[in-house]
């Protein structure tokens, strides 16, 4: 049964699914669509041209596909779309895309809390954690299972790999490779994320596969263009993941602080 509070205004275009709750004063606009089970609370808004789907929780005063941030959007129709399952905490804030027919994208069972915001143009992957007040750019693409702590800035355009962590604090102005940690302002890859690695089901021979590529790409004191040759052997598809990574990034990845 879908409950909507009293206060609440709801467009009469806006789609809503089965089971759907949309609290005090909260405010969905048209063409709006938000699937089966997801809940709405209280003062959050909700502009047209969203999508979200189906489990969600939508905390108060949380502001979902308002305009971009960009001077040069002149209100051309542009998307957002949010998978299943998410949590997003209080005054989160997410932006539709910025150019004409594009769309910002949140992928399944992430954990946004409470004052993050969401750039335009944005692809956030799966089981994505986002702490409180981290600042992501437009552009931004964040791997699966990333986490993002809290205060962190990202520069638009930077990609963060699959189960990397970023400390809190840490300013990125360049791409950071899955499976690592990094840290610092600017940030620098500071380690593995080994913890993570075994949390996600990654066998022992594969964990040690990511350990030798990260050697070889951070530790060892070799050019790299001829690490990347040489991991390019490697016939581990999680040493492959991180080959392409590296090998498709524009801005640069982040380097090794060398301690000492």
């Amino acid at each position: 049964m879908t409950i909507i509070h009293p206060s609440a205004q709801v467009h009469p275009e806006a789609e809503l699914g089965k089971d759907v709750e949309v609290g005090p004063f909260a405010v969905v606009h048209k063409g709006a669509v938000i699937r089966d089970g997801t809940k709405i609370d209280a003062h959050a808004v909700i502009f047209g041209n969203v999508r979200i789907g189906k489990n969600n929780y939508i905390g108060v005063g949380s502001v979902i596909g308002g305009d971009p941030q960009d001077v040069s959007y002149k209100g051309q129709p542009t998307f957002l779309e949010i998978g299943d399952n998410n949590t997003i905490r209080e005054f989160v804030t997410i932006h539709r895309a910025s150019r004409e027919g594009c769309t910002t994208k949140v992928g399944n069972n992430c954990y946004i809390m409470a004052y993050a915001h969401i750039a335009h143009d944005c692809k956030i992957g799966n089981g994505v954690i986002i702490t409180n007040y981290a600042g992501i750019s437009g552009f931004v693409e964040i791997g699966d299972r990333a986490v993002i702590s809290g205060h962190v800035g990202i520069h638009q355009f930077v990609r963060i790999g699959s189960l990397a962590i970023i400390s809190g604090g840490s300013f990125l102005g360049q791409d950071i490779p899955p499976f690592v940690i990094a840290s610092g302002r600017p940030a620098k890859v500071v380690g593995l994320n080994i913890v993570g690695l075994k949390r996600a089901g990654i066998p022992e021979e594969e964990r040690l596969n990511i350990k030798r590529a990260f050697d070889l790409f951070y530790r060892k004191e070799i050019p790299r263009k001829e690490a990347l040759a040489e991991l390019e052997k490697y016939d581990s598809p999680y040493v492959k993941a991180f080959v392409e990574f590296i090998k498709k990034s524009k801005r640069g990845v982040a380097r090794f602080a060398r301690q000492g």
